[in-house]
């Protein structure tokens, strides 16, 4: 399928063992092709192909797709794969380390990074969603200007009773123009300000409030247009002409705060360069990725035998709940061999036993006899 945007992925140390070229491979050829061997579990990984039987795997060939490329020059490779993570350069479990802590996945660079190795104490509610390295925020610059406004920080969800301080701030002016308004009766000056209306609809002009501001534009009209369409279309530069502060720590993100970032041509190209254009891109998370597994999961437990026997009649149905309860009961018994045995189950076997119970249904067929009543 060439490079599956994120997947579960392992390191094989029998194949690839320290001082080989890294490789990876998926669950699938962890199971087929190296069932047996030592395996270093790798979690989730973006944009990567299994190299399973490629020229990384001298002795071996990949027994789902024999015929692969040789090497996938799209592939990341770090320490994970050999069994080592964060800055410490550490196994997991450490059979050496005996404080007890987390590892976090930083989603740019996706290693493992003890909690006490991130420079920063990750909030003690466990209330992020992501974390982004100390290397990687060195890499990333630009997301210093945005962890002002949203890093370790909860963003709530647009809804009106989000905006209530905006909408305390709009019914304040609305209350204080009114107020102008019955003012301005009691005083005789509601009619000199109807004229003065009048007069500016009639050339044309603003009013004298806003005249200033008139002549202001016209005086610099250039400076003012460059300066607010370069901030109403690039959020990072709005932000960057605010002040914040670079530290050397790792950063924690709330749930959303991919949203956030600006999606401008500019940022797009600067993304771009700096191979982080998936930040983006909130399927990429690996929330996303859980939350369609889960999804897939509910899907397949749909009993399909019901879905089947809805569409069929009464004489259909009892024959179909049969067969099917043979299958069940054969299947079932022929499995529990390999659970007893400890043995992976392989696509060779599956296709025996059908075979045989195909030839056994035949048999069951020919000598049964059909009367009418």
């Amino acid at each position: 399928q060439g490079a599956v945007k994120r997947q579960a992925l392992y390191a094989c140390s029998t194949c690839t063992p320290p001082g080989a070229e890294p490789a990876g491979i998926c669950l699938a050829c962890s199971y087929e092709c190296h069932g047996t061997h030592r395996l270093f579990e790798l979690y989730t990984k973006r944009n990567f192909r299994c190299d399973c039987g490629n020229s990384k795997f001298k002795n071996l060939q990949c027994k789902l797709l024999p015929e692969k490329g040789k090497v996938n020059s799209g592939n990341k490779y770090n320490d994970n794969f050999y069994g080592l993570y964060c800055t410490c350069k550490r196994p997991y479990p450490d059979p050496e380390d005996e404080i007890p802590d987390e590892m976090i996945q930083c989603i740019v660079c996706e290693d493992w990074f003890h909690g006490r190795h991130l420079g920063a104490v990750p909030p003690e509610s466990g209330d992020f969603h992501e974390m982004v390295c100390q290397a990687c925020m060195n890499h990333c610059h630009f997301l210093w200007a945005y962890a002002s406004q949203l890093a370790g920080k909860k963003i709530p969800p647009l809804t009106k009773a989000n905006s209530l301080e905006d909408e305390g701030i709009v019914l304040k002016a609305e209350e204080s123009e009114e107020q102008k308004k019955e003012i301005k009766k009691e005083s005789g000056m509601e009619h000199h300000d109807t004229k003065e209306e009048e007069q500016s609809e009639q050339f044309n002009e603003p009013s004298t409030s806003s005249g200033y501001c008139s002549k202001f534009l016209q005086k610099f009209p250039v400076e003012i247009a460059e300066t607010t369409s370069e901030f109403s279309s690039c959020k990072l530069k709005e932000l960057q002409s605010k002040p914040f502060v670079k530290k050397d720590t790792a950063t924690f993100w709330p749930s959303n705060w991919r949203s956030k970032l600006c999606t401008c041509e500019d940022c797009l190209k600067m993304y771009s360069e700096l191979e982080v254009q998936f930040l983006t891109d909130e399927y990429d998370t690996v929330l996303a990725y859980e939350n369609k597994g889960t999804s897939d999961q509910e899907t397949e437990r749909r009993d399909p035998l019901m879905d089947t026997l809805n569409s069929m009649n009464r004489v259909q149905q009892v024959e179909l709940i049969c067969e099917y309860n043979d299958l069940k009961t054969e299947l079932t018994d022929y499995l529990r061999r390999f659970a007893d045995e400890g043995t992976v189950v392989k696509r060779e076997d599956i296709q025996h036993f059908f075979e045989e119970f195909q030839s056994r249904k035949r048999r069951r067929t020919n000598r049964m006899q059909y009367y009418c009543s």
